[in-house]
């Protein structure tokens, strides 16, 4: 069944008041589960509001349900690579919005919930939250393609949203802006180097292993 026209609250209770089963897959995998398919303008109006102010949206709901509706809407493996964000019926200044409202999400959800593990060692103690922090900017549906004539407005926005976030003190949030920064390098050498030589530079105290990371990311050689 598709969905086309929900408001903004009947759209926060379909993406994320799903039960989490402990096996199988997620709701969103099933056969005749029911599709939100709106229409682009209203899909990246809805995302940036949710991004810029998730905590009023989300109060009443679990880690491990944000977890799933954010993997739900987002996730290119699920239903996230809809073409919303690279539409460009929708006006370019919505889209950057969009992606500047990222920072927002991971600044007011992931660095407050998500446990401060790295998750690309596989370290113990993580939470539901952990690998949509660590896997945004991997799994996240493009915001132009190559014909878009915003195409590199809307990339240097990206760019200065992970920025963003690798500021956050939480160390998987940091890792999380690290591993976008990496996919990144091959694209656009020179910001992405210049964004980790600050971080690195800036070290007060930060693990080995994170800078290690952070080393591997500035050259592109993370997966």
């Amino acid at each position: 069944m598709t969905l086309s026209h929900l408001s903004f609250s009947d759209w926060i209770e379909h993406a994320f008041s799903h039960e989490v089963g402990v096996h199988g897959n997620a709701w969103f995998f099933d056969m005749d589960a029911p599709w939100w398919d709106p229409a682009p303008g209203v899909a990246v109006d809805y995302l940036t509001r949710l991004f810029a102010e998730p905590l009023p949206a989300l109060q009443w709901f679990n880690d491990a349900q944000i977890a799933q509706g954010l993997t739900y809407l987002m996730n290119t493996s699920a239903s996230g690579d809809s073409g919303w964000l690279y539409c460009r019926d929708v006006p370019a200044a919505e889209r950057q919005r969009c992606v500047e409202a990222i920072a927002d999400l991971f600044e007011q959800i992931f660095a407050l919930r998500a446990a401060p593990v790295l998750s690309h060692i596989d370290e113990p103690g993580g939470n539901a939250l952990n690998i949509p922090c660590y896997m945004w900017f991997d799994v996240m549906p493009s915001v132009a393609l190559a014909d878009d004539p915003d195409r590199d407005r809307l990339h240097r926005a990206m760019l200065a949203t992970m920025e963003r976030i690798l500021a956050l003190e939480n160390i998987a949030c940091q890792e999380a802006a690290l591993h976008g920064l990496g996919h990144w390098a091959a694209a656009y050498p020179g910001k992405v180097r210049e964004t980790i030589e600050v971080y690195l530079h800036a070290d007060t105290g930060r693990r080995a292993d994170l800078s290690a990371y952070a080393r591997a990311a500035r050259c592109g050689c993370v997966q």
